[in-house]
């Protein structure tokens, strides 16, 4: 069943991450952080630095390629949903710095739980 899960999730996340930092990132939803209209407002909101902008979507945009490439290239897997899981983590403490409600909390948790499942399995 793994052989099928775990590339399945890899897609899913990747795709995710790019919808996100890609197609997304100067649209406001329901999940931004303290209601934010963009990406790049949501990071002003948590109160961090201007180059964390860069440095995180970078980060989640590599990330994404990795889970993609290594659908060829096993080796990248475990490292990228490592990297994934750490930057939700991240995404949950910011939330709960700014008092964000559950409900904004729940695409961050997902990546979360996906990405500990392609580590653990």
């Amino acid at each position: 069943m793994s052989s099928v899960l775990i590339p399945l999730l890899q897609i899913v996340i990747a795709f995710g991450l790019l919808n996100v930092w890609l197609i997304r990132s100067d649209f406001s939803t329901r999940y931004r952080g303290k209601g934010a209209n963009s990406l790049r407002a949501e990071f002003e909101a948590y109160g961090l630095p201007g180059f964390m902008y860069y440095l995180v979507g970078g980060l989640k945009i590599l990330a994404a390629f990795a889970l993609l490439f290594g659908l060829f290239f096993p080796v990248l897997v475990q490292p990228a949903a490592i990297l994934v899981a750490v930057l939700m983590v991240g995404a949950l403490a910011m939330h709960l710095k700014v008092s964000d409600p559950v409900k904004r909390s729940v695409p961050a948790a997902t990546v979360l739980a996906l990405s500990l499942l392609i580590v653990i399995f």
